[in-house]
């Protein structure tokens, strides 16, 4: 596929690839406003709760390097199809989940399954998009991929509360199947690549060292907030961490790593998939625990507490607009660095506004937010992604997206052990309001930190159009479609 951008059916393409992403994304939040009403009919606790979200993220995050080495093995094309295939067959368990106390094991396993089939979308899927754009065109294609999916992690919970209120909670999942079905129906039209590339190999200990090593960290971290730094969480994490570091020495030295982590020799490229994961993180534990504070701290029901994220998504929505333009005139730092301090002021302003228990005190904050993420989110990711040659972006997307999705499973765990060990005693609650609003000041801390990466790392000027990125010789990338 030319990356020229001539060819008509490229919008054909933009919209298979955005209607994935945005299934995908919106699997990260829509169950949020359902945990209440699920978690009463599976008998979920507060740990198990964080577990439904955090199965899915952290699953995304391990494999989705592993899914760009499958689209390398079986060719992005069916790669693809078979990550939306396990996707929405893993909705379909959680669906059927059954109620009492078997649902816990049941419905974790089919959330990580779900991340195991996204993670072989989320690298192809990104790729493809650049590469069916020229450079004048790839901001605005961007905008439209990264910000409509964006649009529906913040949806996540209204569209979850809709179904969960006038339907079922299981609905939520059951919505996948008809979406799958239509986004497997685009993929078979649109001019999806279906090249493999010659030689490439997985080697299995390298699969082992990073999902044990990011699970059994994550794990650590949540169970710090229950137990505190007991010696068996001081154990989990020393395994975590040594199963992760050898996993990067193994990247470092290996002709054809699963993760090119060589990648992040650039500094502008190491900056925006640093500033992905910090924004990923503090978004997650900001959705997940918005829909817990308004259905258990101020009666909300599942539909009111969907509406309520409307000054959130509507912002969201107009500024990734604006941000995909204002990277194609003057690059990323703008947008970005403008995005990530209003995310950071507008979660501070909104965790001073929830000890008083009103709503309507809170919506100033959450606008903030939302016009922060839609500058924010775009221009990184089309950024990242531009800067690395076309035989190389199925490596960086999965690079990127590992980040990401890594900062999204730590914000959760390190959140989420936050609102545990600072509430005060609640019976029959997940959280405080005192508990939520320090969760909060770790969210509006990761923004900051990646405002000052953003200002230390971030390029100031837009990539060529064969990048800046270049892999040592003999290494064998992932080919890019393009």
């Amino acid at each position: 596929m030319s990356a020229a951008g001539g060819d008509p059916k490229r919008w054909l393409v933009l919209v298979a690839m955005t209607g994935s992403l945005s299934m995908i994304m919106l699997d990260q939040t829509v169950v949020s406003v359902a945990l209440p009403t699920m978690g009463r009919e599976l008998s979920l606790d507060p740990a198990a709760q964080q577990w439904v979200v955090n199965a899915y993220v952290l699953a995304l995050a391990a494999l989705v390097a592993l899914g760009g080495k499958a689209a390398d093995l079986l060719g992005p094309r069916r790669a693809f199809r078979s990550g939306v295939t396990l996707f929405f067959l893993a909705s379909v368990g959680c669906g059927l989940a059954p109620a009492g106390p078997a649902g816990e094991a049941v419905i974790i396993a089919c959330r990580t399954l779900q991340g195991a089939g996204a993670a072989l979308m989320v690298p192809v899927s990104g790729s493809i998009v650049i590469a069916a754009f020229g450079p004048s065109e790839r901001g605005r294609a961007m905008a439209i991929y990264a910000g409509i999916s964006q649009v529906f992690v913040a949806l996540g919970p209204l569209i979850g509360g809709l179904l969960t209120e006038y339907v079922s909670w299981r609905a939520v999942f059951f919505l996948n199947v008809p979406v799958g079905i239509a986004t497997l129906v685009l993929v078979a039209v649109a001019p999806v690549p279906g090249e493999r590339v010659p030689g490439t190999t997985v080697r299995p200990l390298d699969v082992v060292l990073v999902v044990v090593g990011l699970a059994v960290t994550t794990v650590a971290i949540q169970g710090a907030g229950a137990l505190g730094l007991s010696t068996p969480v001081l154990a989990l994490l020393v395994v975590g961490l040594a199963a992760t570091g050898w996993f990067v020495v193994r990247q470092l030295r290996a002709p054809d790593p699963l993760i090119h982590v060589r990648l992040f020799a650039d500094r502008a490229f190491t900056g925006a998939a640093v500033v992905m994961g910090l924004v990923q993180f503090g978004l997650l534990g900001l959705v997940l625990y918005s829909s817990i504070y308004l259905q258990e701290l101020l009666a909300f029901g599942p539909m009111s507490a969907g509406l309520a994220v409307l000054p959130l998504i509507l912002p969201l929505t107009l500024a990734a607009q604006v941000g995909g333009r204002w990277y194609d005139r003057a690059g990323v730092r703008g947008p970005v660095l403008t995005g990530l301090v209003l995310c950071a002021v507008g979660t501070v302003a909104w965790l001073l506004a929830l000890p008083g228990l009103d709503y309507v005190l809170q919506t100033p904050g959450m606008a903030l937010v939302g016009v922060g993420l839609g500058l924010t989110l775009s221009p990184t990711t089309t950024d990242a992604l531009a800067r690395v040659a076309a035989t190389e972006r199925t490596q960086a997307s999965g690079v990127v997206q590992t980040v990401r999705q890594l900062g999204g499973t730590l914000g959760i765990a390190v959140i989420g052990a936050v609102v545990i060990a600072a509430d005060d005693d609640l019976p029959g609650r997940t959280a405080a309001p005192s508990g939520i609003a320090a969760g909060y000041g770790v969210a509006a801390g990761a923004f900051v930190l990646a405002a000052l990466v953003g200002a230390l790392l971030l390029a100031r000027r837009a990539p060529g159009p064969t990048g800046t990125v270049k892999l040592p010789a003999g290494t064998n990338p992932s080919a890019g479609p393009g």
